[in-house]
């Protein structure tokens, strides 16, 4: 495993709280690309402490007002995908992206303008199943 690049970065930090920092992602999917952080080494989302979480979130509610005020929307998003190989845009640290958002912008126009084609309703087998999923 290659050094992950989210335990040394202390030059790019942004702003911080407790166990958690904010980067700009790099690279950039869009302008004010951002991604929220714990300083600890993590590698899966529910191996983080509550202190953890609440730190992460609070940063997050901090950010995310901004940024749709500034763009008009903003996706929150964390990815967890340990059957990829690690690489530069696939990094063993948890992390949640917030990616700022407007109607029609470079992410809808070159990619989800074409995934609602995947939406269907969902079926009473298909409710049934998540629901034994989630155990209730």
């Amino acid at each position: 495993m290659h050094q992950c690049p989210f335990c040394h970065s202390e030059e790019r930090i942004l702003i911080s709280n407790e166990t958690a920092y904010v980067l700009l992602s790099n690279p950039l999917k869009v302008e004010n690309h951002l991604l929220v952080i714990p300083k600890r080494h993590v590698e899966l989302p529910w191996e983080l402490t509550d202190t953890e979480r609440t730190d992460i979130f609070t940063l997050v509610n901090q950010l995310q007002p901004k940024l749709v005020a500034l763009y008009g929307g903003c996706d929150l998003r964390q990815h967890c995908r340990p059957f990829m190989k690690e690489s530069r845009l696939t990094v063993r640290h948890v992390h949640y992206h917030l990616v700022p958002r407007s109607l029609h912008d470079a992410i809808y126009t070159n990619v989800e303008y074409a995934e609602t084609d995947m939406f269907h309703e969902a079926t009473l087998a298909e409710h049934d199943a998540a629901q034994r999923l989630v155990g209730s």
